[in-house]
C-alpha cells in the first residue's frame, strides 16, 4: 500500500501552492501562542520544493512565531485565567507549565531560547512568559534567536541536501513513514506499560 507515496506528494503540491507562504506566517503565528501543529512541518517540504527560497521561508516562519510569541505573551500576562482549565490542577499542560515556570526561576530569559529547540510546546513558554511578568524586550529577543536558530538550521539542512534529498527522500518516503508509525506505536506501548 503506497500510503505515503501519495501523503508526501500532496504535501509536495500543497507546499508550492502560490499562498503557501502566507499559510507558513499563519500556522507559525498560531503555533506560538496557541495552536498544537508546529510550522516545521510546512518550512521542511516548502523548502524542499524550492530550496532557492530555503531562507526566505526559515525568515517569515521565524517573524511569524515571535509575533505569535508576543500574543501569546500577551495572554499570560492579561489572560492567564482563560487557560486555567489547561494548566490549572490535572490539566492538559499543567506539568508543561511547571516546568516552565521552574526553568524561568532557574534560567531567565535563557528559557525562551532553550524553548525554541525544546519538544515543550513553545506556546507554553510564551504564556508563562506573560504569566511570570518576564521583561518583554529581552524576551523578544531570545524569541528570534532561538527559533531563528532552529528554523534557519532546518532550512540550512534542506538546502544543503537541494534536489538530491528530495529524491531520496521520495524513494523511501513509504519505509520512513511507515517505520515512523512503528516507533509510535513502540512508544505508546512503552508509554502505557
Amino acid at each position: 500500500m503506497k500510503l505515503f507515496s501519495a501523503l508526501y506528494d500532496k504535501v509536495m503540491n500543497w507546499s508550492r501552492h502560490p499562498h503557501a507562504e502566507r499559510y507558513l506566517a499563519g500556522l507559525s503565528f498560531a503555533e506560538s501562542s496557541f495552536f498544537p501543529i508546529p510550522p516545521d512541518v510546512m518550512l521542511a517540504p516548502m523548502s524542499l520544493a524550492k530550496t532557492d527560497k530555503a531562507f526566505r521561508f526559515a525568515l517569515i516562519t521565524t517573524l511569524a512565531s515571535v509575533a505569535g510569541g508576543i500574543f501569546g505573551y500577551a495572554l499570560g500576562m492579561w489572560f492567564l485565567d482563560l487557560f486555567q482549565s489547561l494548566i490549572g490542577d490535572g490539566g492538559r499542560w499543567e506539568a508543561h507549565y511547571l516546568r516552565a515556570q521552574a526553568w524561568f526561576s532557574e534560567w531567565g530569559v535563557w528559557a525562551i531560547f532553550i524553548a525554541g529547540f525544546s519538544p515543550i510546546p513553545y506556546k507554553v513558554f510564551t504564556i508563562t512568559a506573560g504569566a511570570v511578568g518576564m521583561l518583554f524586550f529581552p524576551f523578544v529577543i531570545a524569541s528570534a534567536i532561538g527559533r531563528g536558530a532552529r528554523f534557519f538550521l532546518i532550512a540550512s539542512l534542506i538546502k544543503w541536501g537541494g534536489k538530491e534529498m528530495e529524491l531520496k527522500l521520495k524513494q523511501y518516503v513509504e519505509f520512513l513513514g511507515w517505520f515512523v508509525v512503528f516507533l509510535g506505536v513502540i512508544a505508546y506501548i512503552i508509554y502505557k506499560i
